[in-house]
C-alpha cells in the first residue's frame, strides 16, 4: 500500500473509532466494557499517527471533516460524533502523542457533556483539556461571520480580543518555550474573515495602537496588514491564513531576548543590538519545532529582517529570492513600527513612511509590492484624521488607488472647528465643480490631540 493510501486508511479508521468511543460514552457510560474496548481501539489507531511524529487533528471546515489534512468521505459514518462537536461549538480537536487512556476518556466525556448541556444561544460550555488534548472553538469565528460586516464597533471588539489573545499567546510561549498553534490559528481565522468583510475598518484599527501594549498590537497589526496585502494579490483560503499566521508570529523569537534589551527605551549598544539580532533565528527554531505550524511561519520569522539585496540579518545568509510572504510581512513590519507612537519614538506620518519604503530602489523591498501597498493604504489610510486646506477636519473613509494622496473624506467640522451636525463626503480626486476645486489635505492629525474618534464615522460610511 502506498504512503498516501495508508495515510487515508489510517485517517478513516481513526475517525470511525473516535465516533465509536463518543457513541460508547453516550449509550453506555463510564466503565462499560463496550466503551473500554472502543477506547482501546481508538488508542491503537492513534498510535500509528503518533508514530509518524504527528498529532491527531480532527476538524470541521465548511461542513467537511478533515483528519490530519485528509478530507473524509461522508460514508465514514462519523456524523453523530461530528454533530456533537458542532453542538459544543468545537471546530477542531487535537490529541497529541503521550495521551493516556484516562486523559482521553476525560476529554471525550467533557466534549459529550458540553454538547448535551448547551442550549441554542447559550455561551459555549467549558471543556476539560489536558496536557495532550486541545480544542479550537467556533465562538470567535461565528462572531466575525454574523456581526462584522459594516459594524465598525464589532470590528473594534474583535480587534481588541485579538490583541488580548496575542498577549496570552506571547506569555504562554515565553513560559513554555513553544507556541499554542490552536490559539494562533484561531486569532488569524478571525482576523482573515474580518479583513475580508470590512478591510477599511480593520486597517483603520491598526493605526490606533498605544505604546503600553505595543508588542501585542504590533503582532496583530502586522498580521492584518500582511493579510490585506496578500488578499490584494489574489491570495485566498488556507494560503491567506498561512500568510496571516506568519505575520502574527514573525517576532516570536523575541520571547528569548532579555527583557532589559527588549524593553530598553534608549538606543541599543552594539552588544545589545547583537543580542536583539538573534530573534529571527530563535523564532524560526521555535516555530520549526511546532509540527502543527505551517513551515511558512518559520521561514518568515527567519527572513523578515533580510533584504532583497542580500543584506540585513541574520548575517552571512544568502538568498536568491525572499519568500513573497516574507516581503509582505517585512513591509507591514516596518510600516507599523514607524507609524506607532512609543516612549522613544514619535510616530511618522504615512507619506514619510512610504518614502522610506521606496528608498534604495529594489534593495530592501520589492518596489512592485511597495507600490501595491501604497495603493492599498493610501497616503492617508482609512480612519486617518486630516486637516483640509479649508481649515476643516475630516476623516478618510476610502482610499483612491490612482492617486493615493487624494482619498474620499467625510468632513466633520466647520473651518473654525465647530462640529457639523450633518457631516458630508467629498472625493478629493474629483475634477473642479461649480464651487471650484475640491479641498486638499494639509496635514494628518492625532485623534487624541483633537479629541475625535474616527471609527464611528467609518461605520457610517460603510453602512
Amino acid at each position: 500500500m502506498s504512503t498516501d493510501l495508508r495515510r487515508i486508511h489510517t485517517a478513516e479508521e481513526v475517525l470511525k473509532r473516535l465516533a465509536g468511543a463518543v457513541k460508547g460514552i453516550v449509550l453506555y457510560g463510564m466503565g462499560h466494557p463496550i466503551l473500554d474496548r472502543a477506547l482501546e481501539q481508538l488508542l491503537e489507531s492513534m498510535d500509528r499517527i503518533h508514530a509518524e511524529g504527528e498529532a491527531l487533528i480532527v476538524g470541521i471546515l465548511e461542513g467537511q471533516v478533515i483528519v490530519n489534512d485528509v478530507p473524509m468521505p461522508k460514508s465514514v459514518g462519523a456524523a453523530e460524533a461530528i454533530e456533537r462537536l458542532r453542538a459544543a461549538d468545537v471546530e477542531r480537536i487535537t490529541i497529541e502523542k503521550g495521551v493516556t487512556r484516562e486523559e482521553l476518556l476525560a476529554f471525550l466525556a467533557s466534549l459529550v457533556s458540553a454538547a448535551a448541556r448547551r442550549n441554542p444561544g447559550d455561551a459555549a460550555a467549558p471543556i476539560n483539556t489536558g496536557p495532550h488534548t486541545r480544542v479550537g472553538r467556533l465562538q470567535l469565528q461565528r462572531r466575525v461571520q454574523s456581526e462584522v460586516g459594516s459594524n465598525v464597533h464589532e470590528a473594534r471588539q474583535l480587534y481588541d480580543n485579538a490583541v488580548g489573545q496575542a498577549e496570552q499567546l506571547w506569555y504562554q510561549s515565553a513560559a513554555e518555550g513553544s507556541v499554542d498553534p490552536a490559539l494562533a490559528k484561531t486569532v488569524v481565522e478571525g482576523l482573515a474573515q474580518a479583513v475580508g468583510q470590512n478591510r477599511r475598518a480593520m486597517v483603520a484599527l491598526t493605526a490606533l495602537c498605544r505604546y503600553d501594549n505595543y508588542t501585542f498590537t504590533h503582532m496583530v497589526n502586522v498580521s492584518v496588514l500582511t493579510i490585506a496585502q496578500a488578499q490584494s494579490l489574489g491570495i485566498e483560503g488556507a494560503a491567506l491564513r498561512q500568510f496571516g499566521l506568519a505575520g502574527l508570529m514573525h517576532d516570536i523569537g523575541k520571547i528569548k531576548t532579555p527583557a532589559e534589551v527588549l524593553k530598553k527605551t534608549s538606543k541599543l549598544t552594539d552588544d545589545e543590538f547583537t543580542i536583539m539580532k538573534r530573534h529571527p533565528v530563535d523564532g524560526a527554531e521555535i516555530l520549526r519545532r511546532q509540527l502543527e505550524m505551517p513551515p511558512l511561519a518559520a521561514v518568515v520569522a527567519f527572513e523578515h529582517h533580510l533584504r532583497v539585496d542580500g543584506t540585513g540579518y541574520p548575517t552571512g545568509v544568502s538568498r536568491t529570492a525572499l519568500n513573497v510572504a516574507t516581503q509582505l510581512c517585512s513591509i507591514a513590519d516596518v510600516y507599523d513600527a514607524m507609524r506607532s507612537q512609543r516612549a522613544y519614538q514619535e510616530a511618522f506620518p504615512t507619506d514619510r513612511i512610504l518614502t522610506v519604503l521606496q528608498q534604495a530602489d529594489n534593495q530592501r523591498f520589492d518596489q512592485r509590492l511597495v507600490r501595491r501597498f501604497a495603493q492599498l493604504m493610501g497616503i492617508y489610510p482609512p480612519g486617518s484624521l486630516v486637516r483640509l486646506d479649508t481649515g476643516s477636519i475630516a476623516v478618510v473613509v476610502r482610499t483612491h488607488a490612482p492617486d493615493p494622496a487624494r482619498p474620499a473624506v467625510r468632513v466633520l467640522t466647520e473651518p473654525d472647528g465647530r462640529r457639523l451636525e450633518q457631516p458630508f463626503d467629498v472625493a478629493l480626486w474629483e475634477d473642479d465643480g461649480p464651487a471650484g476645486p475640491p479641498p486638499q489635505i494639509v496635514t494628518p492629525l492625532d485623534p487624541a490631540v483633537v479629541g475625535i474618534d474616527p471609527l464611528p464615522y467609518l461605520e457610517v460610511a460603510a453602512a
